[in-house]
């Protein structure tokens, strides 16, 4: 079911390979009214994850304002940076010097006054660790009543990638996503058990190498550069695009099936720190906070990224 208006929408990023495409898919679709992009530090620092940020805005013509954020977890010292996105974060594609420039305003005070004007139809959408959407509701608690919802990468029911237990945006800062699981606003959780269905295999390549423009250009280079560590470092034939699937969501409802559950984050066991708890089967008998996606229709998922890429 495609949305038959524009919401909108905060898009928060740590901007490595997938967070650069949905970016690239946000900011074309018709579905979407992106207010502002924030940015976060988590698959590399926060002076790289926003250069990254403002290099493909300014290459793809991205005409949407940038907000730095928090530069490391809500109580965490140590920023541990994913290995999967290289030392820049984007691997070594080069990009013109940019002319864009991050607008002054810290994001979580972005985040907040957009939220506050928003009369409940804002929703965010957080692609990378949680810290700048949990200092926003810790900060201006008044703003929970105010967003419509949170999709969110991370987290997932199975394995994590970051450590066995736990996924890597979750991982990297967890007591930033106990704040936002227990925040009571409606929470999509789109985890790895969706998107690691979520392959750019041959024939998604193809379709995207067709368009033949030099946004989808830059994207073949994404997904190849993403495919070579996604093979090195967890034996995967094609690179899965975890961060577009939020966006797919809000522009088509169905694009994954999701169930309603519980999800509680471990803070404290060394073992498990990061876990998305997901209580699958009620176990527990708390109310659920979450809808958290089960599974993908990858067909679905595709024909709306490469539609938003054939605008470029």
């Amino acid at each position: 079911m495609f949305v038959s208006k524009k919401e909108k929408i905060i898009l928060d990023v740590d901007t490595g390979h997938d967070d650069a495409i949905a970016i690239l898919v946000a900011a074309k679709s018709d579905k979407i009214d992106l207010r502002g992009i924030t940015v976060v530090a988590g698959n590399q620092t926060l002076p790289k994850t926003l250069k990254n940020t403002l290099d493909i805005c300014d290459f793809a013509n991205i005409d949407v304002p940038v907000y730095a954020g928090m530069h490391k977890p809500l109580v965490r010292n140590q920023l541990e940076v994913s290995e999967v996105h290289g030392d820049s974060g984007l691997g070594d594609i080069p990009f013109p010097d940019t002319t864009k420039e991050a607008e002054s305003k810290h994001a979580v005070n972005f985040i907040i006054e957009e939220a506050l004007r928003s009369d409940g139809e804002l929703i965010l959408v957080p692609t990378g660790t949680l810290t700048n959407i949990a200092m926003a509701l810790n900060l201006e608690p008044g703003i929970k009543d105010k967003i419509k919802k949170i999709v969110l990468m991370g987290g997932a029911c199975g394995a994590g990638n970051a450590t066995p237990s736990a996924e890597f945006n979750i991982y990297t800062d967890p007591e930033a996503a106990k704040v936002v699981f227990e925040s009571q606003v409606p929470i999509v959780m789109t985890g790895l058990d969706v998107t690691y269905q979520a392959l750019a295999d041959e024939k998604v390549k193809e379709r995207i190498t067709k368009l033949d423009n030099r946004v989808a250009n830059l994207t073949l280079k994404l997904l190849e550069l993403f495919g070579e560590t996604y093979r090195e470092f967890y034996g995967f034939e094609h690179p899965p695009v975890h961060d577009p699937c939020t966006v797919a969501k809000i522009i088509d409802d169905d694009v994954f099936t999701t169930k309603k559950m519980r999800v509680d984050i471990e803070t404290s066991s060394e073992l498990t720190r990061g876990r998305t708890v997901c209580d699958f089967h009620n176990r527990t008998g708390k109310a659920a906070n979450a809808e958290v996606a089960v599974d993908l229709d990858k067909d679905r998922l595709w024909d709306i990224v490469i539609e938003s890429l054939s605008k470029y």
